[in-house]
């Protein structure tokens, strides 16, 4: 049996599985399974102590505002599905706002808002419908767009389809004619950004928690058999080792560009369980779901690399133009990520969101991460989220 650090006192509940980046030096054995009735869901926080932590730091709230806003977006995130069947298609489109701590929806039919405001949520009245702006996108989608186009995106929030340019290449004429072409399809907004997005792979060093050929990345979620993580750390087939550079597991499917997703079945002697490491520094996070936060939600993420931070949810179902081909159906954050990072958790709460892909930026000046959702994973693979 692998050896494991020792749980954070939020999660001694659960064991730990190895691949999550354990130690390398002075490693202890893997702590016993305590009574179930330790990790009850009845008495446990929503969120650690850490996750609330690392809200203070990266979103500037105190202890208090990060635990009501936690509780105001699972609200937001209980009603965005009933809302979306009340407006039928008349739906332009919802997301979070943190400033009335509600969900806002977007409808093109004035009658439509009584219903929806009934169930808890506010309105706004816009032109095109959330189908309207997907079938926008989806023309988007069947272009080759040049390395200047960062990527692209319905936003509920200005009712467009909204295309991202590097700013320094925002005058070049392969941008500027699919920008042209991308208004030609309909509604589209331009925004800037000030890099390209990458993927967050690096190459072998000291660390964490896995590796594959001379690649480390993250972790993503713990599934019954191995674990999630990103298309672009392996190729089906791939041998992945631990920490320890022993024998973990294979890439038992994998898929990038296109997607960003991979699954490894892990073998006997590693383990799995429901959490999310808090690298030393903030206690470790339980799992207990995978209920898809809003837009504009709050939002953190777990690396070898940077460990903790967090940020909020910027846009859903973004094509993102990586130089390797465009990756379909992310979701943009404002998190911020370095090499190795690749493949980690993102988490809402204490709800799992997706397994990290790529960015621009870092840890030190700030950047934009995307991730690839948890629930497409699982369901392109068959896999079962191991929860708490």
């Amino acid at each position: 049996m692998k050896h494991a650090r020792p749980l954070r006192a939020t999660v001694a509940a659960l064991l730990l599985t190895v691949g999550l980046g354990a130690a390398r030096a002075g490693v202890a054995s893997a702590v016993p399974l305590p009574e179930p009735a330790a990790a009850s869901s009845a008495t446990a926080p929503s969120a650690s102590a850490g996750l609330l932590d690392a809200m203070r730091r990266d979103l500037g709230l105190t202890a208090t505002q990060a635990a009501e806003r936690l509780s105001a977006e699972k609200a937001a995130a209980a009603v965005e599905k009933t809302a979306r069947q009340a407006a039928g298609d008349a739906y332009g489109g919802s997301w979070y706002e943190p400033s009335t701590g509600r969900l806002v929806v977007a409808v093109t039919d004035r009658a439509e808002e009584s219903e929806v405001r009934a169930l808890g949520a506010d309105t706004r009245l816009v032109r095109h419908s959330a189908a309207a702006l997907d079938r926008a996108k989806a023309r988007l989608d069947a272009l080759r767009a040049p390395t200047g186009v960062a990527g692209w995106h319905v936003d509920p929030r200005t009712n467009s389809v909204v295309v991202t340019v590097v700013r320094t290449e925002r005058d070049a004429p392969a941008v500027r004619a699919f920008v042209d072409r991308a208004r030609a399809g309909g509604p589209v907004t331009v925004a800037e950004t000030a890099q390209a997005p990458r993927t967050y792979a690096a190459g072998t060093v000291g660390g964490d928690p896995y590796y594959t050929g001379n690649v480390r990345c993250s972790i993503g979620f713990s599934v019954y058999g191995g674990f999630v993580t990103a298309g672009h750390c392996g190729q089906a087939g791939a041998a992945v080792r631990g920490w320890d550079g022993s024998a973990m597991g294979t890439f038992q499917g994998s898929s990038f560009p296109g997607n960003d997703y991979a699954y490894i079945g892990i073998h006997s002697g590693w383990w799995t369980v429901p959490v999310v490491l808090g690298w030393g520094t903030i206690p470790d996070q339980l799992v207990r779901g995978s209920a898809e936060a809003p837009v504009g939600a709050s939002i953190c993420r777990s690396g070898s690399t940077t460990h903790w931070h967090c940020g909020t949810v910027l846009a859903k179902n973004e094509t993102v133009n990586y130089s390797q081909g465009a990756v379909y159906q992310m979701t943009k954050t404002s998190v911020c990520a370095e090499g190795g990072d690749s493949g980690g958790s993102f988490l809402s709460g204490d709800q799992a969101q997706g397994v990290t892909s790529g960015g621009w930026g870092n840890c030190s000046s700030g950047g934009q991460t995307w991730f690839q959702p948890i629930n497409e994973i699982l369901g392109r693979y068959g896999l079962t989220l191991h929860t708490a």
